[in-house]
């Protein structure tokens, strides 16, 4: 057609620069053979990009634009009305004007069209845009269709619309706008089709949402649409609402709300032939675009018409097992407490240190269990501990074992294995085997810095993959197993037996506050130490106020009190300056990369506390585990058989005091090493900019350790590799991971099988004793805490580097965790109530609400 315009027949996906996301997908939808398009063009973006250069005035709002925040609202709306006004106010000049009506002759004149919207940024695979831009219904007559063209262009720039950019990251200079006018289907019916449930993300279970009329009512929220579910050519499900109204074409142009008579508002809107024979065009289409589905559908005259179909954006990726067998995976990070997005770099190594097979997802690891769900032997056992790790990853497994036919039955291979619901295995109580596994882990870090320092090239990447044996061999040592399983099994002995001895819920979460050799929970307290240097020095505190830079330690000596200050703040960060949010990804900044992150936490200390709490926290705690461990035994002995049971009792807290704060030096041990690689792999990394093979040093993260390797090997990289990757990580920032995960693509929800609750609470796992009650502070980015004593936090979830908050709250809700996750375990040493688990919690929770947790029973209240 014309340079301008483009038929729907002339159009495919290669075009999206050209027609916008809409249109593109409108020019393959009309390629599928048997399938109703209504008929259109594409107003290309060379037409707006023309009216845009007639506009000259309207760069400098651009560029103000791009400077602001998503949340800079009053003056995002000022500036794109602005933006808006100047575009509707250009006339379009005469040539391009006859190339966008020339069209209409050939489809109707007179016709009725809808005009509509079609960025660039628009119907993606990663971005759906959808609703962000203008379309216009029932248009009539070539000057109607201009006028109405000129506000699609304006939609670009609606406040809606900048602020989704804005959001996500895309340049508003670099995004243009197509409009589609495609003939008007006038129907009985209309509605959404997602070739996958939107809402579990089952990927062979098709929605279907549909209403009378046209589908503004639905899109706007006037009525509540039906909804009926398929699965294998059957409709499996129905909900049919009351639809007081409808949306149809007005005489006059546009549209207008229509009251649906009393006796129809209940009725169906389609039958169950009906669903399915639309369930099997949207299977068609799905195939076509090779991915999930959200299509717009009408229908008219009793055949369906289609007008849209765009990429599912929210769904959560399958794990790629190679087979057509039904598996289900769980989540690695639901464990590790790190449920964001990783690199490559730190996925690849991750597993790499595992040492176990895993399935990457989403920017995510994940677990493959059904051979072990399979086999009665081990599915016992598997369940156990995945339950006690996280109770909604077990009850979620629950849930697909009892609707049967999913996993397949596997004879039993041997005995079970199920862990001993006794008493644990005997291992002599000697601090000293906690103090050689230290030592040696030490030992085996020191040697690694003093020999990495010779290595580059494919050599270093050769001696960090040796390495990795190490540190495995290290993680996995059988005594350092059986130290921290020790402990951890002789916890849940002292609850189980003190609750049936004594009715006592929780015990062993007193007695366990203030452990010897807990390197986490030292690192929090340590950092009031540091407090205490610089609180004397009222210049120094001043200065850190100011602080907007990691440059600020070499600025520290000149003030009086600053070489002390700096020497304080750096012996912290030589012991503990590996550490950081999402430590188990190597490419996340840590502290000692980005020592301002602590300035904040270190006020906070020198505000809300004396001198000496540090340690006055430390002996508060260990004071409160030994009142509680010789009132139980007092107790105790008290009972029939009583000096049996205080003696038991005695040897298990002896043992739990001795070995649970080594729980935590695993951790502590994989992250020192990662760093001493990372920094060793960011001078590799500099030395390929030099040599131009990668743009920034960065670019390394987007690689995996193997492919690294065979840069450094080969001197060639991928830079559309890298690229590709970026946008992906970009994109999985966006997902939300479930703990379980099919096959079929269906996030398996667990709950909390209780009733006993309050009306409105939220449930968790009790994981640290105690009830407290405080105003919750909603806090997802450690750098933005800003805390006071007494504050309960609420935050999405914890790993180590969250520890220096833990000394400034009273109590402690997350919505990820387990009875042994590091939150969990430095909230009891701390002595503060915590419920970890409670789903949703960041979102149903205010920042600033009074809230009570009950930390010995599970729920969280939200008072008024």
């Amino acid at each position: 057609m014309d340079c301008y315009v483009s038929d729907f027949q002339e159009v495919d996906q290669t075009q999206l620069a050209a027609v916008g996301g809409k249109g593109a997908h409108l020019g393959e939808l009309s390629r599928i053979d048997g399938l109703r398009v209504p008929p259109g063009f594409c107003v290309k973006t060379n037409a707006f990009q023309r009216i845009m250069a007639e506009a000259p005035s309207i760069d400098d709002p651009l560029n103000e634009l791009s400077r602001l925040k998503p949340d800079d609202r009053e003056k995002i709306r000022g500036i794109t009305a602005e933006i808006r006004r100047t575009l509707e106010g250009i006339a379009i000049p005469d040539d391009l004007a006859a190339a966008i009506t020339r069209p209409l002759a050939r489809l109707g004149g007179q016709a009725a069209y809808a005009v509509r919207s079609s960025a660039t940024a628009e119907d993606l695979p990663t971005a759906s845009f959808a609703g962000q831009q203008d379309t216009y219904l029932n248009v009539v007559g070539p000057a109607a269709i201009l006028q109405h063209v000129s506000r699609c262009w304006a939609s670009l720039f609606t406040e809606r619309a900048v602020t989704y950019r804005l959001r996500n990251g895309l340049d508003h200079s670099k995004v243009h706008m197509a409009v589609v006018v495609q003939l008007m289907v006038f129907p009985q019916a209309s509605g959404v089709l997602f070739t996958a449930d939107p809402v579990t993300g089952n990927r062979k279970v098709a929605s279907v949402e549909a209403g009378f009329g046209l589908g503004e009512a639905l899109v706007s929220g006037l009525v509540n649409a039906d909804v009926y579910k398929v699965r294998e050519d059957e409709v499996i499900a129905r909900l049919i609402a009351a639809k007081p109204l409808a949306v149809h074409a007005s005489a006059a142009g546009g549209t207008q709300e229509q009251a649906i008579e009393p006796e129809r508002q209940e009725q169906r809107v389609l039958t169950d032939a009906q669903v399915l024979r639309l369930a099997q065009l949207g299977r068609r289409i799905e195939a076509h675009f090779g991915c999930p589905q959200d299509i717009e559908w009408c229908l008219a005259a009793d055949e369906f018409q289609f007008v849209q179909s765009r990429p599912i954006t929210t769904l959560f990726p399958i794990p790629v097992a190679g087979d057509a067998e039904n598996h289900v995976y769980v989540s690695v990070g639901h464990q590790q407490m790190m449920t964001d997005a990783m690199k490559p770099l730190g996925l690849s190594l991750f597993q790499l240190t595992a040492g176990r097979p895993m399935y990457e997802a989403g920017g995510r690891l994940f677990v493959d269990v059904t051979r072990g769900l399979a086999s009665p032997a081990s599915r016992a056992g598997l369940l156990q501990v995945l339950g006690k790790g996280d109770p909604l990853i077990g009850d979620a497994l629950e849930t697909i074992l009892e609707r049967g036919g999913f996993i397949p039955s596997l004879a039993d291979e041997g005995p079970a294995t199920t862990p001993s619901a006794g008493a644990p295995a005997a291992i002599e109580t000697d601090p000293a085997i906690v103090t050689e596994l230290i030592g040696r882990s030490q030992a085996s870090i020191a040697a690694l810095k003093r020999d990495i320092q010779t290595k580059s090239g494919p050599a270093l990447l050769d001696f960090i993959l040796a390495d990795i044996r190490e540190l495995r061999r290290i993680l996995f040592d059988p005594q350092s197993h059986q130290v921290f399983m020790t402990a951890m099994e002789a916890t849940w002995w002292l609850n189980e037996h003190l609750q049936a001895w004594l009715g006592e819920k929780n015990a062993a979460d007193t007695l366990t506050q203030s452990v010897p050799n807990n390197v986490t929970s030292e690192m929090g307290l340590s950092l009031l130490d540091v407090a205490d240097v610089i609180r004397p020095h009222p210049e120094v505190v001043a200065f850190l106020q100011r602080v907007n830079d990691d440059r600020f330690l070499d600025e520290l000596p000149r003030l009086a009190g600053g070489q002390a200050a700096r020497d304080a703040i750096r012996a912290w960060l030589d012991k503990y300056g590996m550490r950081c949010a999402g430590e188990i990804d190597i490419t996340r900044p840590r502290w000692a990369e980005r020592p301002s992150t602590l300035v904040p936490l270190i006020l906070g200390n020198i505000r809300n506390f004396e001198p000496g709490a540090g340690k006055e926290r430390f002996e508060q705690g260990r004071h409160e585990a030994c009142v509680k461990e010789q009132e139980l035994l007092e107790r105790l002995q008290a009972l029939p058989d009583g000096e049996r049971k205080a003696e038991e009792v005695k040897q298990m807290i002896d043992r739990v005091r001795t070995f649970i704060g080594y729980r935590e030096y695993p951790k502590y041990g994989i992250v020192s090493r990662y760093f001493v690689y990372k920094q060793a792999l960011l001078e590799e990394a500099a030395r390929l900019v030099e040599a131009h093979l990668i743009r920034t040093k960065e670019d390394i993260f987007y690689l995996t350790l193997q492919e690294l390797h065979d840069v450094a090997r080969t001197n060639q990289a991928d830079h559309q590799l890298i690229r590709r990757r970026k946008e992906a990580f970009l994109s999985y920032q966006k997902l939300t991971p479930p703990r379980v995960l099919t096959s079929d693509g269906e996030a398996v929800a667990g709950g909390y099988r209780r009733d006993d609750l309050p009306a409105g609470a939220l449930v968790g796992l009790p994981v640290s004793a105690g009830t407290v009650e405080g105003r919750a502070r909603v806090i997802l980015d450690m750098a933005e805490a800003n805390l006071e004593p007494g504050d309960i936090l609420v935050t999405a979830y914890t790993d180590p580097s969250w520890t220096p908050l833990f000394v400034a709250i009273k109590g402690l809700v997350t919505e990820v965790g387990g009875l042994m996750t590091h939150g969990a375990v430095i909230a009891r040493e701390y002595g503060l109530p915590a419920v970890v688990g409670a789903e949703h919690a960041t979102q149903l929770i205010r920042d600033g609400q009074r809230i009570r947790v009950h930390g010995t029973d599970g729920y969280v209240e939200i008072l008024p």
